[in-house]
């Protein structure tokens, strides 16, 4: 389960660096993934500092942390 988790995380990390940012609950549909996998990998993400979360209206977003 983790090799996938961090699989996705990638995947992630890849659509978020070519669209600049992405609605969260759009993801799992984007990657053809469970939600909870693609939930802990947005997980692996933040804690690796890679990843920035915002909200716009009611949507959370995540972009790359370039920073």
């Amino acid at each position: 389960m983790k090799h996938l988790i961090g699989e996705t995380a990638g995947r992630i990390w890849q659509v978020v660096a070519e669209r600049g940012e992405v609605n969260i609950s759009s993801l799992p549909k984007m990657l053809d993934e469970k939600s909870q996998v693609v939930y802990q990998g947005l997980g692996w993400l933040a804690r690796e500092e890679k990843i920035n979360y915002h909200t716009k209206g009611k949507q959370t977003l995540v972009s790359i942390d370039y920073g």
